[in-house]
């Protein structure tokens, strides 16, 4: 089977998440779960939101709690009958961004774009569409929502569908519809 690459965008709460969990089972292949959360920065609300995923996905599924180097964990668990669920890059590039070291984030960035299109088995990508809203105030602030979108354009061309989700509803705008 010729593996399959998707990445599924959309705001908070859209349904993003529920929709990458009921394609990743409808898969038949074995899941592994990626979580880019980063504990040390999680407030009470933030913890709530991780309980909300931890509770929702099946419990045999292995969860994998990879913050920074996602390409490494990418190229470790990727293989021909596996179905990676990354949840969610705009997570990962954020605890990227937080890094004192300036040059941290082009360097994963890098090592994730070198590696992607070749990565065996299927793979997921959940990621925040930010792009939508009101330019935010702050230089950290705007490069987070500059470099989520750079990101984005760059994985959805070596994805397989691209998929926007908003109110629980699927948009395919890239290859075949949801069946």
């Amino acid at each position: 089977m010729i593996p399959m690459k998707q990445l599924i965008l959309g705001g908070a709460r859209s349904g993003k998440s529920s929709l990458a969990e009921r394609l990743a089972k409808d898969s038949g292949k074995s899941v592994i779960y990626i979580a880019t959360a980063d504990a040390s920065y999680n407030d009470v609300e933030m913890e709530q939101r991780i309980q909300h995923h931890r509770n929702s996905r099946p419990a045999h599924w292995p969860t994998i709690e990879e913050p920074l180097y996602l390409a490494e964990q990418l190229k470790q668990q990727a293989s021909a009958d596996s179905c990676l669920l990354v949840d969610c890059l705009s997570l990962w590039l954020s605890n990227c961004l937080m890094q004192e070291d300036k040059d941290f984030w082009q360097q994963q960035r890098q090592q994730l774009m070198q590696c992607f299109a070749t990565l065996p088995g299927d793979i997921i990508l959940v990621g925040n569409e930010v792009g939508s809203g009101i330019i935010p105030l702050g230089e950290i602030n705007r490069r987070f929502v500059d470099e989520t979108g750079f990101l984005h354009q760059a994985l959805a061309k070596h994805c397989d569908r691209v998929i926007l989700t908003a109110a629980g509803l699927p948009l395919v705008m890239k290859g075949n519809p949801l069946l």
